[in-house]
Parts: structure tokens; sequence; C-alpha cells
């Protein structure tokens, strides 16, 4: 079973991910473009670019999980990337994930906007 602890960070990668990518590609991505170690314990959210399905990478101590959901209806409410050259990593709440699965849009909450990592 996937558990999250209180201590767990939610690594988003804005922007459209190739949905055919499993463990080893995820993890590319993970260390590459979030520039975050994927045996840190911490989440990995991907989405494709029709924001249909989710990817996520979690790595429990003993093995990593990769995690998908597909959307029969609707889209999820994900952030697009930046202009050229900054940073596609965005970091959410565990909470914030929670309204995001559930179709939420956080950009327009009045909590804070996206929260980007440079």
């Amino acid at each position: 079973m996937l558990s999250l602890g209180p201590a767990t960070k939610v690594h988003l990668l804005a922007g459209a991910t190739d949905m055919r990518l499993g463990f080893e590609g995820l993890l590319a991505l993970a260390s590459g473009l979030l520039r975050e170690d994927p045996l840190s314990g911490h989440l990995f959210v991907f989405c494709n670019k029709h924001r249909t399905r989710l990817k996520a990478l979690y790595w429990d101590g003993s093995g990593l999980w990769v995690c998908a959901k597909r959307l029969e209806k609707g889209r999820f409410h994900w952030p697009q990337p930046p202009a050229q050259g900054a940073s596609r990593k965005v970091v959410l709440t565990q909470a914030e994930l929670t309204l995001l699965l559930a179709g939420i849009d956080l950009e327009g909450t009045q909590r804070r906007a996206w929260h980007r990592v440079g």
C-alpha cells in the first residue's frame, strides 16, 4: 500500500509528459528536469498532453511504485510550463495534490498561486 508521511513533498512536472515512460524514464525526469533524488521518498507526478492521464513515481524504501490514473470524463487542471529556460518544477502540499486530483483548479485559489521552484 502506498502511504505518504507528513514530510513527503509532492513534485510536479509542469506541462506534458510522454505517458509511455515507465520506471526508468520517469526516474530520468525526476532527477534531470526536476533536479530531485527520485529515491528520496518524495512523490513525483506527471501528466499527459491532453491532461487526462497521470503517472506518479514513489520510492517506499524497498522499491519504486509507478501509479497511473486515467480520467473517463474531464481534464486535470495541470500547470503549464513557464517561459523558456525556467524550471518546470512545481511543489505542492499533499492537500493541494488531493484538490488537484479532485478536479480543483489551484491557479484560481486564493491561498496562493502555483509555487515554482527555480
